[in-house]
């Protein structure tokens, strides 16, 4: 299994974050991707590969316009109000009762309309990094589409949280989702996105939520007592043509892996039932039981049996990472769940 991966991405490097009221130190560092590369290489798991270079049309299928164009300026139009903070937050958004038709002129305003939490700093390299991380899951999408069984973007910062027109989780472009959209465009006719971080892929749940040709399954924990609170709920199905593919398991914290297994056997069952093309895999590593943000209970082997399960799913494959904060466990983690997955292929083959 190639995995694609870019130093530019080790460029948004925050170092505090907003978490339950007060102003922590950052969980989601460069070392995430760092750990994880240094495990693999040692694994001697297979090539590594930079990622190619894209235009931004892939990201633009996915996202709005202004959005990324925010995104893209959001450093020059800091400077230009004088501000020499290096980590930046918004502090107020466009809540029930105010207008959301209209975007601020001004830089505070801006990042309040176009986020939807205090907790995701921005700095003067956030969309170099995000953009690479985007073009790693496009370089994982292309390797599927040239005929590789399956593919490791080691994406970061992460995306599942993102949506067409916020930014929020961490997530500022969304990598699984713009890798299942570059997918469709070259043909591929259905795709599904099988989320396993603890926190809700709201933001991929959103973008093809009226849609039938990406079917999204999510397992997490539950949004009534976790982030990001105000999606994730099992009656969120769908809409219009797409009533019917969307599947979320809410969990509650303290699940281990009993309970967890039973939601993912229900949820490849969906997954064959839809018989996609190709599956995209959020990966995430905070289900954890030593996660500094998760209430879940999952051991290291977990991980294997999850990467074992996907592959008997018999399908085409792109491992998207996403989120896993326990930085000391995080590289052996991700390690387990990717061999769990080759070593079932190679049983099978």
């Amino acid at each position: 299994m190639k995995t694609i991966f870019s130093p530019d991405q080790l460029l948004h490097a925050p170092t505090k974050e907003i978490s339950d009221g007060q102003l922590v130190p950052a969980n989601e560092v460069p070392s995430r991707a760092e750990i994880v590369l240094a495990h693999l290489k040692k694994a001697q798991f297979g090539e590594v590969l930079t990622p190619n270079e894209f235009s931004l049309d892939p990201i633009l299928k996915v996202h709005d316009a202004d959005y990324v164009t925010f995104l893209q300026d959001f450093w020059k139009l800091w400077l230009a109000e004088g501000r020499t903070v290096e980590e930046v937050f918004p502090f107020v958004w466009p809540v029930h009762g105010l207008r959301h038709d209209i975007v601020p002129d001004h830089i505070d305003g801006k990042l309040g309309f176009y986020s939807f939490d205090a907790g995701s700093p921005m700095g003067e390299h956030t969309w170099v990094a995000a953009r690479k991380s985007a073009e790693t899951a496009l370089t994982g999408a292309e390797l599927i589409l040239s005929g590789d069984n399956s593919a490791f973007a080691l994406c970061r910062p992460p995306g599942h949280h993102a949506h067409r027109r916020l930014y929020g989780g961490y997530c500022f472009l969304n990598n699984a989702a713009i890798a299942a959209q570059y997918l469709r465009d070259q043909g591929v006719a259905k795709v599904t996105v099988f989320d396993v971080d603890y926190h809700h892929g709201n933001g991929t749940q959103a973008i093809f939520y009226d849609r039938a040709d990406v079917q999204f399954l999510s397992i997490h924990a539950d949004p009534k007592v976790e982030f990001p609170y105000y999606l994730g709920h099992a009656n969120e199905r769908g809409l219009k043509e797409g009533a019917g593919y969307n599947h979320n398991y809410p969990l509650p914290h303290g699940t281990a892996w009993a309970q967890w297994e039973e939601a993912m056997e229900d949820a490849c069952h969906s997954i064959e039932k839809f018989a996609p093309d190709v599956i995209i895999v959020s990966l995430g590593m905070d289900p954890y039981e030593n996660d500094p943000i998760s209430q879940f209970k999952l051991k290291t082997d977990d991980f294997t049996k999850i990467g074992a399960r996907i592959a008997k799913l018999g399908k085409p494959t792109l491992f998207v990472m996403e989120g896993g904060y326990a930085v000391g466990d995080l590289g052996i983690n991700c390690t387990k769940a990717l061999s769990g997955y080759l070593d079932t292929v190679k049983v099978g083959s």
